[in-house]
């Protein structure tokens, strides 16, 4: 039986076992939708470039088994210690209790299953839930399946006092698996929040995870996002991730992708306001068979607004890339300020880099840019490097080090930024005089 087949013929099953009463013709449409649309293949443009064939032959485990007992000493070199937060921590879908800190002081840092089933948040479930996330095979499967995830709601005028942790463990009891987080995040007028997500796999068996993120930022809310994409050649990760923004709102989103076996970043950003920032920035550093897919929307709807993109990759052995971002602008976004660039290393000749930067513009007043480099380390820099007494293996790690490090400029949590950089060495095999992770 095809994947697809399995997938509609559990639905049923799996809808028998939830208590979601307020969402359960949502989940009856979406399921519907996935059964017309299906899985995304290369007849459709937007996945010219990646397949998913060898991912969906596999006999994946829709109703993971209960909670695996893991301690904190195995999941300790993947949180990010060095400061207080929030922790959502779920295990094979299934959200682990002893391992989170969630709260209701001020702000609501909690289950998405919490969220869908009691009435104090339904009218947050109702005005947002599934509003912003665009019809789609991969979306409407989730949409049908999701039973947990994160459910974040900044309240009017509050800062959330520490950063909030997502993080979805797969243990490999499952000889494959299939996971398919749903998270929410509505942050108020005049409110900031900022928040970590991560997927792991802690074993070798397959896994596919589908994820959708929804993000409202409703006016002058602040949100920075950080997505740490650094799993095991086993493991792939199709994320999608829609933000809605209001007046004066500012939203970054910045993505590190360093592992996996295949991963897809959906991100797409909706300005519905006037002088709205959108922020979104990457590094990709891959190797061996490795595959990582951007694809990004910006649509600029009203004037007095901002974006910038900026990624950056280095593909190494065999490994594939992939960046498709488009800026739409409307005709009455005057006075846009939009800002688009992809530059890329191949550092072998095997590797492969497949590029589309797009402007789509209706409106006559703007100020728009993109740009695409791809090339090779140049060899006088290299020479110059090993003249003053640089093995060439190690001048090669600096200046990739160099030209993919300044994207961490903007990352507004130091101990991320220490993270990340402790990665980038260490995929790159540069001493910075600390421990690689």
């Amino acid at each position: 039986m095809e994947l697809k087949d399995k997938l509609i013929s559990s639905f049923f099953a799996f809808e028998e076992g939830q208590d979601s009463g307020n969402i359960d013709t949502i989940r009856n449409q979406a399921i519907k939708d996935f059964e017309t649309l299906g899985f995304p293949n290369k007849k459709d443009e937007n996945w010219k470039y990646t397949s998913l064939n060898s991912l969906l032959k596999h006999d994946y485990s829709v109703f993971p088994k209960k909670e695996d007992a893991i301690e904190y000493r195995d999941i300790k070199k993947y949180l990010i210690h060095d400061i207080d937060t929030y922790d959502l921590v779920f295990i094979d879908g299934i959200y682990s209790s002893h391992l989170s800190q969630t709260t209701h002081d001020k702000i609501d840092v909690c289950l998405m299953s919490s969220a869908l089933n009691k009435d104090k948040y339904r009218p947050v479930i109702d005005n947002y839930y599934n509003k912003v996330a665009p019809k789609s095979g991969l979306n409407s499967l989730n949409t049908a399946f999701a039973r947990e995830g994160a459910f974040i709601h900044i309240h009017k005028n509050k800062q959330a006092d520490k950063p909030i942790q997502i993080i979805n463990f797969a243990t490999g009891n499952e000889s494959s698996l299939l996971l398919q987080p749903r998270n929410l995040v509505v942050v108020d007028e005049n409110s900031h929040v900022q928040i970590i997500e991560r997927h792991q796999s802690l074993t070798d068996h397959p896994v596919l995870t589908n994820s959708v993120t929804e993000i409202f930022a409703d006016r002058r809310a602040i949100v920075d996002y950080y997505k740490i994409q650094n799993d095991k050649h086993s493991a792939s990760l199709i994320d999608n991730t829609f933000i809605n923004q209001k007046d004066e709102s500012n939203v970054s989103v910045h993505t590190f992708s360093f592992g996996g076996k295949l991963t897809r970043n959906n991100l797409n950003f909706y300005q519905n306001g006037e002088r709205i920032d959108s922020t979104m920035k990457g590094v990709t550093i891959i190797e061996d068979k490795q595959h990582v897919d951007h694809n990004t929307l910006v649509h600029h709807i009203e004037p007095n607004c901002e974006s910038h993109q900026d990624y950056k990759g280095i593909y190494g052995d065999s490994s594939t890339g992939v960046f498709n971002g488009k800026v739409l602008v409307e005709k009455e976004a005057q006075k846009t300020n939009a800002y688009q660039s992809n530059n890329n290393i191949l550092a072998d000749d095997k590797a492969t880099i497949n590029s589309k930067p797009q402007l789509e513009i209706f409106a006559d007043d703007v100020a728009c840019s993109h740009g695409c480099t791809i090339g090779q380390l140049d060899e006088e820099a290299l020479f110059y490097l090993q003249s003053r007494g640089i093995p060439r293996k190690e001048a090669r790690g600096l200046m990739m080090y160099a030209f993919a490090n300044n994207v961490l400029e903007s990352v507004k949590i130091p101990e991320v930024k220490k993270r990340i950089n402790k990665l980038i060495a260490s995929k790159l095999e540069v001493e910075l005089g600390f421990n690689n992770l």
